[in-house]
């Protein structure tokens, strides 16, 4: 009976891959016909069916998931309309290229021109909707402001489609300024908030040729998207036809996205194919596994190792604690822990009882040996200056010391002696002959 359930779930599992596949072959078999009148057009590779249910953020631009697009796969989206003038002619420009792309009309642009919307649907794309009045606060209005410009919107655009069935649940907020508070209220309405994966920036003042280098530079950037357009610009009817026949050049698709129905399931997908780029298992990634919480169920004690286990040879100064484990008062991180660590013990130092007595040194050890005759010619320059700058004490007997009753210096030149003896005796003195000299004379002016 086991074996008879295991076979139903895989003949059930088969039967919803052959389903999906036989859906994209026909998808593709519907792209590949001729467009008529149009041999070279690029059309419609494939429809996507997608339920707004399961996946209701989309757009790389503001949102992690993105539609579940292939390589070089774009879907087109336009905002803002209609302007009978420049979307019709749009819609010309899609027709010939057997394109169907998704617009996003303004409930007030629906009721002023009801006829534009009523000919998207008849062309067969798809309708979503752009709030009543395309306010640019939907990110700080209040919640009941902004329900209000959704729910007048869509209003607006079932009345002037007629019917019900007609209108996508998909909704893109204005200048794409998101609220967590909007985005929740479009989830449980069941309504797909469409963001966009990248702009081409027709909305501002730039050359169509601008547009154009915009939307193919980033659509290379990415390989793959959403392209967000504005079917009331002028310069993006310029713009389109050179945007789709080098998309064309280049081997991009074009899809065309509808929502699901009870009648038309979802296109089967995987999660990693809502991602613009999966992580793929040969490129490295920056998370790391994470770790399980273990629980422990008890708490066993180990017994404490012995010493022989230790093998340490100074047993005689280990001391090891004798009380058991404190179990309930010593806990670290549940692990419990010894009174006291049994590690070996350093022996005390013997404390010193005598005092260490120095040899006191001989008085000899600063006797310092001195040549005589070296240290009176180094203190030679010291004596004469000395004797220069002193006088002499005047002796009565002695008939050198007084010249004429005066008392005479010493070291000055007597009368007739040789001046150059006089001048070697004051090279002797080195560099401090000059402040020397001039004492001597200041003493010969006072003692005159």
């Amino acid at each position: 009976m086991i074996g008879d359930v295991v076979a139903g779930a895989r003949t059930r599992r088969w039967a919803v891959l052959c389903l999906g596949l036989f859906i994209c072959i026909g998808d593709r078999a519907a792209s590949a016909a001729d467009c008529p009148g149009h041999p070279d057009a690029l059309g419609t590779s494939r429809t996507l069916v997608v339920d707004p249910r399961e996946h209701p953020l989309i757009g790389t631009m503001q949102y992690r998931e993105t539609l579940p697009l292939e390589d070089h796969e774009v879907v087109l989206t336009f905002d803002d309309g209609p302007l009978p003038h420049n979307s019709n002619q749009i819609l010309g420009i899609l027709a010939s290229e057997c394109i169907k792309a998704t617009f996003f009309e303004i409930g007030s642009m629906a009721q002023a021109y009801p006829e534009g919307v009523r000919k998207l649907r008849d062309a067969g794309h798809s309708i979503g909707t752009h709030t009543q009045d395309h306010p640019l606060s939907m990110d700080r209005m209040p919640i009941e402001r902004a329900k209000q410009e959704i729910d007048d919107g869509i209003a607006s655009v079932k009345a002037a489609l007629g019917d019900d069935t007609s209108l996508a649940p998909f909704f893109r907020i204005p200048g794409l300024l998101r609220a967590e508070a909007v985005e929740n209220y479009l989830a449980s309405q069941g309504i797909q908030t469409w963001s966009a994966d990248f702009p081409a920036d027709d909305w501002r003042h730039i050359p169509s040729s601008r547009v154009y280098d915009l939307a193919i530079k980033r659509i290379e950037a990415k390989g793959k998207g959403i392209l967000l357009l504005h079917d009331i610009q002028a310069r993006t009817v310029a713009a389109l036809p050179r945007i789709l026949r080098e998309l064309k050049t280049q081997g991009y698709r074009i899809v065309h996205v509808v929502p699901a129905t009870p009648e038309r399931r979802a296109t089967p997908t995987e999660p990693q194919q809502w991602l613009l780029h999966p992580v793929s298992e040969t490129v490295a990634i920056s998370h790391w596994p994470k770790i399980r919480n273990f629980v422990f169920a008890r708490t066993d004690t180990l017994p404490a190792p012995s010493l022989a286990n230790l093998n340490w040879h100074d047993e005689q100064s280990i001391a090891l604690a004798d009380e058991p484990f404190d179990v309930a008062g010593r806990h670290a991180r549940g692990v419990p822990l010894p009174q006291q660590a049994p590690w070996p013990r350093q022996s005390p130092l013997a404390a010193i009882t005598e005092a260490v007595a120095l040899p006191v040194p001989a008085q000899s050890i600063f006797a310092i040996q001195e040549n005589p005759r070296a240290t009176a010619q180094s203190l030679l320059p010291f004596s004469r200056h000395a004797e220069q700058a002193v006088p002499a004490a005047t002796n009565a007997d002695d008939p050198r010391s007084a010249v004429g009753g005066k008392p005479r210096l010493r070291g000055t030149r007597k009368p007739g002696a040789s001046k150059f003896v006089s001048r070697g005796k004051r090279n002797v003195a080195g560099a401090h002959r000059g402040p020397l000299k001039h004492l001597v004379q200041v003493k010969k002016k006072r003692n005159v």
